[in-house]
């Protein structure tokens, strides 16, 4: 065997196996919009459609991971009780698989507590970068890394440098 056919032969069974192991892209980044949708409307319904019941949440808010759109409610819960009219731009994806790299823009308004702090009407704006886990067209489990710190800056409980 020469060096041209087992390259062929190599590629031939990478492509098999991507086709077998990744979701359509299509469908990757229609899970992701209809996710957006969810966290910028809490709408439940959204919720248990895009997340999986059995879905593992890792945020740095909670101790323990969140589990299911009940769990992901809560987060969005505490979110829009600090800042009701928060909202969640996605700005860029990376996708491997069935693993999206997503880089997001929250902006809102600190109208309510925040992890102990009153409300200061300060507008924030701030980047989150989070992992998502996909399987059968839903969220299965996230890890997400939200600027706490540049959300505790511009809301006035930590002096910015």
């Amino acid at each position: 065997m020469n060096i041209d056919s087992m390259l062929r032969l190599q590629i031939s069974a990478q492509t098999s196996l991507e086709r077998h192991s990744k979701m359509p892209s299509q469908s990757t980044e229609s899970v992701m919009n209809r996710f957006v949708e969810f966290i910028n409307t809490g709408n439940e319904d959204l919720a248990r459609e895009v997340i999986s019941p059995d879905a593992v949440f890792h945020a740095p808010s909670h101790p323990e991971p969140l589990r299911g759109p009940d769990g992901y409610m809560e987060v969005i819960g505490m979110m829009r009780s600090a800042f009701p009219d928060v909202q969640w731009t996605l700005e860029e994806t990376v996708t491997e698989g069935n693993t999206v790299a997503a880089r997001f823009t929250m902006r809102g308004t600190h109208d309510g507590e925040f992890f102990g702090i009153p409300a200061s009407g300060n507008k924030i704006s701030v980047q989150a970068m989070n992992f998502y886990y996909l399987a059968d067209g839903r969220i299965v489990g996230e890890r997400g890394q939200p600027d706490l710190l540049g959300v505790m800056q511009q809301i006035g409980a930590v002096p910015a440098p």
